[in-house]
């Protein structure tokens, strides 16, 4: 499993909305000034984050994007899901999706699932405020 750039900058929109903007919100400028990032790669980012009800777009003077709940009620795993999709190490793992005909004699399941319930338990389990705490 790798995860994108997409779900890599969304880990530091978040992490920068928790860290600069709890008493009010920032534009996407400021973040991407701050990160490094392109102003309008973030904006694709970001529009994934709002409409994923992670994120609250404030319109007019003083507005721009925050947080809709505090840093200790993100997990990391929600971000990602929003941003990647399904965290499974294969298709036959993901939302969704039937299975496959041969998992009943299939040597490797056993494998994935255990790599992707170690990952669920991981991501799952680390908040933003965990991401913070260790800067």
């Amino acid at each position: 499993m790798r995860i994108s750039t997409k779900g890599r900058y969304a880990l530091r929109l978040m992490l920068d909305l928790a860290e600069n903007c709890k008493d009010g919100c920032c534009s996407v400028r400021e973040i991407s000034e701050r990160q490094g990032i392109s102003e309008k790669y973030l904006e694709q980012i970001i529009s994934m984050l709002t409409k994923g009800g992670l994120v609250r777009s404030i319109r007019g003077a003083g507005g721009g994007y925050k947080l809709v709940k505090s840093p200790e009620e993100y997990t990391v795993g929600a971000i990602l899901r929003v941003t990647e999709g399904d965290l499974a190490p294969v298709a036959c793992l993901a939302d969704g999706e039937q299975g496959c005909e041969r998992a009943a004699g299939c040597e490797t399941l056993y494998l994935w699932q255990k790599i992707y319930a170690a990952v669920g338990q991981v991501v799952d389990t680390t908040t933003l405020a965990d991401l913070m705490a260790h800067k």
